[in-house]
């Protein structure tokens, strides 16, 4: 926990040293969940970008995969993860810290289950040009 914890300052880190600009605010197709685009950058073939993510009680992700890498923590309330085979891979509360593997393999969702929002910090690295998520259909278990 502590090196996940480490390793999410170091990236935000990284990144805000590489010049970040404040962004826009930028649309999700989640049920229940807001993004606000904090900074971004694009560095060589690389984009980076930190967004704050509130997740209203009740509220999902939707099933979705990242380009790129995703380093996040948790500010307020409890993420719950799942998977792909819908089995919970993480519970997340304020000041854990989750790194998502990139790729099409890496089908998952989010949930917020309690009773307040859940606020999530997260920095993407992801290849220059691509989307911060992409939509995945949803899994024969959901």
């Amino acid at each position: 926990m502590r090196r996940r914890y480490r390793l999410a300052l170091a990236a935000t880190a990284v990144a805000i040293a590489a010049g970040l600009t404040p962004g826009t605010a930028a649309a999700t197709p989640s049920e229940g969940v807001t993004g606000e685009i904090l900074a971004q950058a694009t560095v060589g073939a690389r984009d980076y970008v930190i967004r704050k993510v509130t997740i209203a009680p009740g509220g999902t992700t939707g099933w979705h995969f990242h380009d790129g890498m995703l380093y996040g923590m948790v500010t307020e309330g409890t993420l719950t993860h799942y998977k792909s085979d819908c089995t919970i891979d993480g519970v997340y509360n304020a000041g854990g810290t989750i790194v998502e593997p990139s790729g099409h393999g890496y089908v998952h969702m989010g949930r917020n289950i309690d009773a307040g929002p859940m606020v999530l910090y997260v920095l993407y690295s992801n290849p220059a040009g691509s989307p911060l998520s992409e939509d995945a259909p949803a899994p024969d278990c959901a």
